[in-house]
């Protein structure tokens, strides 16, 4: 692929580095943001799987029966514990195994911790898909979030590390992109095996083995990141693999500021170890930042709609596959959605995206929240037009996440972590994103129980909060490389260049 790229970038003053957007980078992003495959299958397989008649008769019948129970509250029908504990499972796992997930990147490289990702994931994908009681059901969750809690964690760095700075988001969002296709398959996989009885849910959930099988052997052909080899040790392999991803020998630059981040990153990490590090007070803003993104992200109400999409159509008043149905629409409209992303992150920048984002989906909350608190009561559904305007304006409030919380929730903690804390501090935040997805995975058909149609007003309340922090707090990172972020973000900004010292202070600690 052509396109070299110069020293300065003439809009931002950023400083680029020479080289080539090769069809190498984009083959190394595109198996690595598998990983992404991966983690949307199974946010889009649990939702319709809990749905499946055939599913809850052999695993939670007295949901089954509350379900077809002519009288049941429509908001309560689904409300159970252990049907939530299957779905939250996953993420409990992915959360613990996401600290561990740090080291491994750091002792091991980004493309291992994948392939050990791919390995979890085959094993979770067989255990559920061969379950025979709950306790292997749930064994297979788990196994399955270990594979996630390993993949996000090296999938995300391993893009960012890999692209140009001047394409960093489009290729990072590679990964998002991922998740979305990985959620359309789903329930696509969904709508059909829905009518396979009675062993239509065993092949929805094994077939979470086939993403997994194309990231380990595609992780046998792609690359380490530079960064991660010369931070092992590997100073030629890291040149070399340098000169390759950028497609020219003329590297000398990138390769030196590579080098001595690893340099200053190994003295530092000798005195004090990352997470240590994280507790200083120069460590806080992109720490801050982080953790707050995987907040938000949880809660604009997103993994809730994604997780229990046909659940929810179903409280609607659409019937099963209808509901599957839906689901596959909104799916569709989060793929085509995070394409915009990519075209637009490294043009307008993350801000602008995100601040959008906010007001689309407040307006679209809102009025999803009108519709069901008028139309959607205890034991009577809405009329079918009122049902079809509530899918519509759910893909209208999915494409403004798909083309900003999303993608960002990631691309923005990725970048933004000196190398002395980067793979702890992105551990902390995909830990943040583990444990809030859990939290809203556990608690979503509770709450709708007990807060019926309210539920959507308490995310976009929650919206409005996210639109007030992109505004005051959060920087715009586009272009900037990223181990120059301190010195050009972080000390220029309004708030957080107070957590810093002098100039000298900082570029010991820019590593």
């Amino acid at each position: 692929m052509a396109g070299g790229f110069v020293a300065a970038d003439a809009k931002t003053g950023h400083r680029q580095f020479k080289g080539k957007i090769t069809w190498y980078v984009w083959i190394c992003g595109i198996i690595a943001a598998t990983c992404g495959l991966m983690f949307g299958y199974d946010i889009g397989i649990s939702g319709g799987v809990t749905a499946m008649d055939d599913f809850l008769v052999r695993f939670f019948p007295t949901v089954y029966a509350r379900k077809h129970r002519a009288k049941e509250n429509n908001y309560c029908k689904f409300d159970d514990q252990r049907l939530q504990l299957f779905t939250s499972s996953l993420y409990l796992a992915a959360l613990v195994t996401s600290l561990g997930a740090s080291m491994a990147c750091t002792r091991f490289g980004r493309k291992r911790t994948m392939q050990a990702a791919s390995v979890f994931f085959l094993i979770g994908a067989g255990l559920c898909a061969g379950a025979v009681n709950i306790a292997m059901l749930i064994i297979g969750r788990i196994s399955l979030g270990v594979g996630v809690g390993f993949g996000n964690q090296a999938a995300p760095l391993f893009l960012s590390e890999i692209a140009p700075a001047h394409i960093r988001g489009a290729l990072n969002i590679l990964f998002q992109l991922n998740v979305t296709i990985g959620i359309l398959v789903a329930n696509i996989v969904n709508y059909y095996t829905s009518n396979i009885h009675p062993v239509g849910w065993r092949y929805s959930l094994g077939g979470a083995a086939v993403p997994a099988a194309i990231l380990f052997l595609g992780s046998l052909v792609i690359t380490e990141t530079p960064t991660s080899l010369v931070e092992r040790g590997h100073r030629v392999a890291g040149r070399a693999m340098l000169e390759r991803i950028r497609g020219t020998k003329e590297v000398d630059e990138e390769f030196n500021e590579i080098n001595s981040a690893c340099e200053t990153a190994a003295a530092l990490c000798a005195e004090e170890k990352p997470f240590r590090r994280l507790r200083r007070r120069e460590s806080r803003p992109p720490l801050v930042i982080a953790i707050l993104m995987q907040v938000f992200q949880q809660f604009t109400g997103i993994n809730a709609i994604m997780f229990y999409a046909p659940v929810l159509f179903q409280t609607m008043g659409f019937e099963s596959n209808a509901s599957l149905l839906s689901a596959v629409v909104t799916g569709g409209v989060n793929v085509i959605s995070t394409l915009v992303s990519i075209i637009l992150v490294d043009k307008i920048g993350r801000r602008k995206l995100l601040l959008e984002a906010c007001v689309q989906m407040l307006i679209a909350q809102v009025t999803v929240g009108g519709i069901m608190w008028v139309q959607v009561k205890d034991n009577n559904n809405p009329s079918h037009s009122w049902a079809l305007a509530i899918v519509v304006l759910i893909c209208v409030y999915v494409s403004s996440f798909a083309w900003s919380w999303g993608p960002m929730g990631w691309l923005i903690p990725s970048e933004t972590f000196p190398l002395a804390t980067r793979t702890a501090g992105f551990s902390c935040a995909v830990s943040a994103n583990m444990f809030f997805t859990f939290v809203i995975a556990q608690a979503f058909l509770s709450m709708m129980c007990t807060m019926r149609a309210f539920i959507f007003f308490f995310f976009a309340i929650c919206i409005v909060i996210m639109g007030v922090f992109v505004l005051t707090l959060l920087p715009e990172t586009k272009g900037v490389p990223v181990d120059e972020m301190l010195d050009r973000v972080w000390r220029r900004h309004w708030f957080w260049k107070r957590f810093f010292g002098d100039a000298d202070e900082a570029k010991i600690n820019n590593c």
